[in-house]
């Protein structure tokens, strides 16, 4: 796991064997075609509100510039879907907080847990996603073996990624890809199911 502000790496301590595996839902779409840029743009307008607040309007509207605490104080400020965008960015960066002490610890279990309230958050807070990819969402939470799952990428359509138990790996991706087939049977032609294993990074061989 990589640290982009601190130019830090972390290592993953031991951990029970895992797997990663890939879904794809079979939708592909420009995220122009989605509500992506209007989701950017209501959590510009959301840092804008909170930043006039705490009397630095000056600053450019990103969440980033706004603190924990400045968004604890005022976060009341924030209506329907600009309070859902804020919430879900600074839940997102606590879990991510906390997903990194799990990940430096081994404790792929609560690392899981963390991907899987990711998902949903992104599901009711920023509220992205298609149909299709949230139904292979819950089939992937809902699919024993698995021990966290989530969106991948901006969310709108494309992939979910989950973290498996390393000897439930076939198993599971072969009932994702059954339950995913039966519901949607047009998409599940081009939706195919990856397993893969993580490796120690780029190096020179």
């Amino acid at each position: 796991m990589q640290d982009s502000k601190a130019r830090a790496h972390f290592r993953f301590l031991e951990s029970d064997p895992y797997s990663i595996l890939i879904a794809f839902s079979g939708l592909r779409q420009a995220l122009v075609t989605t509500g992506y840029n209007e989701r950017v743009n209501e959590c510009q307008a959301a840092a804008e509100k909170l930043l006039q607040a705490t009397g630095r309007g000056e600053q450019p509207a990103l969440l980033g510039n706004v603190t924990r605490d400045d968004y604890v104080a005022h976060q009341n400020l924030l209506r329907g879907a600009l309070a859902r965008r804020a919430r879900h960015y600074f839940s997102e960066s606590e879990r991510v907080e906390l997903g990194a002490t799990a990940w430096r610890e081994g404790d792929l279990r609560k690392f899981g847990q963390l991907m899987t309230e990711s998902g949903r958050s992104s599901i009711e807070n920023y509220e992205c996603g298609s149909p299709p990819l949230i139904d292979l969402y819950a089939i992937l939470v809902e699919t024993e073996g698995v021990l966290g799952a989530r969106f991948s990428g901006a969310g709108f359509r494309g992939c979910c990624v989950a973290f498996v138990e390393e000897e439930e790996g076939e198993e599971v991706a072969a009932k994702v890809g059954r339950e995913y087939g039966g519901r949607y049977p047009r998409l599940c032609k081009d939706a195919p199911v990856f397993l893969c294993n993580s490796d120690d990074g780029a190096r020179i061989l």
